[in-house]
């Protein structure tokens, strides 16, 4: 028999995207799938437009806001699938993704091997998506995926895996404490419970960056820096439960060192817990430098307004690349319905 796959959809202010990433949802060329979305709490239109599409196949669900890792529990107690297609409101996949990674599933008939593929970043015109290639692109095997992933200080989109019922099951749901981050923890249990990763090179997501406040990002809020922490915790606790050799370690280093940011210098009690942990895996985190470009700026105002001019400056960056981005997708656009009107007025 064909297996279900459960494309699962969470969404929260998602009105002016959930169009277009339901349509790809329902592109798919696979021919047994559902698809669930459940809308936390939206303050806009993200329920109205998603019921646009409802129907045997596609069923859109409404609960009060609790953030995206219950949404996500949410469409995982109402699905059916034998495998499980996670897909963000804002984000796209290529017509044939999961045909591609059901496939590869198919051919080991192992329901604990994990599934990814590429996946490219875009603004809002996903023919100009940027697929880069990065040493977590192969065949891996848990741990060594993990360890990768620290060390070039990597990540993977939460769109790009397919995941088998069996190993959804034992990975058990997802954390509602992380208020960001909580696919990176997710899948740290996720890829602790498999048999490793098979990496399907000709399927593909396509990443949205066109909103400017993404889950991911921390922010001065406490208590996403709070979560922040617990979920870096949580997943370094998988990774040394999986490999606690000297260059796992140094990777747990990398990470710390990397994230010590996020806190520095609105809280300096999980400053101190970090530091603490570098010591404990034999190294010392680096004084924050906030590069040539803001190093008069530090040396003049410190490093607290010089940072926030340096987040503003880029804030406003992104905000006119998404503009320009934006003027070019809709003048693309008119062209093509100009040059499909002229095909049309001369036949």
């Amino acid at each position: 028999m064909t297996p279900l796959v459960s494309i699962l959809i969470p969404a929260y202010n998602a009105a002016p995207w959930i169009a277009d990433t339901i349509k790809s949802a329902l592109a798919q060329t696979w021919p047994k799938k559902e698809i669930i979305i459940v809308d936390d709490g939206s303050r806009d239109q993200t329920f109205q437009v998603a019921q646009w599409f409802a129907s045997k196949d596609v069923s859109v669900v409404a609960q009060k806001n609790q953030g995206a890792a219950a949404a996500r529990n949410k469409a995982l107690q109402l699905c059916q699938g034998d495998y499980i297609q996670w897909l963000d409101a804002d984000d796209l996949l290529s017509p044939d993704k999961v045909a591609r990674q059901m496939a590869a599933a198919q051919e080991g008939q192992d329901k604990r091997r994990l599934l990814s593929c590429g996946w490219g970043y875009f603004m809002y015109r996903p023919a100009r998506a940027k697929f880069i290639p990065s040493p977590l692109w192969c065949d891996l095997t848990p741990a060594e995926w993990l360890v990768r992933r620290w060390e070039h200080n990597l990540h993977m989109q939460t769109a790009t895996w397919l995941v088998s019922r069996e190993l959804t099951e034992a990975a058990g749901p997802w954390d509602t404490r992380l208020l960001n981050n909580d696919d990176g923890e997710y899948f740290c249990r996720v890829l602790k419970a498999s048999s490793g990763v098979r990496f399907v090179s000709d399927a593909r997501v396509f990443y949205r960056r066109a909103v400017s406040n993404r889950l991911s990002y921390v922010g001065r809020s406490n208590k996403k820096m709070e979560a922040h922490f617990l979920g870096i915790q949580l997943q370094m606790q998988v990774l040394r439960s999986l490999d606690d050799s000297e260059r796992a370690r140094a990777a747990c280093l990398r990470r710390l060192q990397a994230c010590v940011k996020c806190f520095y210098p609105e809280r300096p009690d999980i400053v101190e817990q970090v530091q603490q942990q570098a010591y404990s895996f034999g190294g010392r985190l680096e004084i924050l430098r906030l590069g040539i470009k803001y190093s008069w700026i530090e040396w003049l105002v410190g490093y607290r307004i010089a940072r926030q001019l340096q987040l503003a400056y880029n804030k406003r960056k992104w905000a006119f690349l998404r503009w320009c981005d934006r003027l070019l997708f809709h003048i693309e656009r008119r062209y093509e319905l100009w040059k499909s009107f002229l095909i049309k007025a001369s036949s």
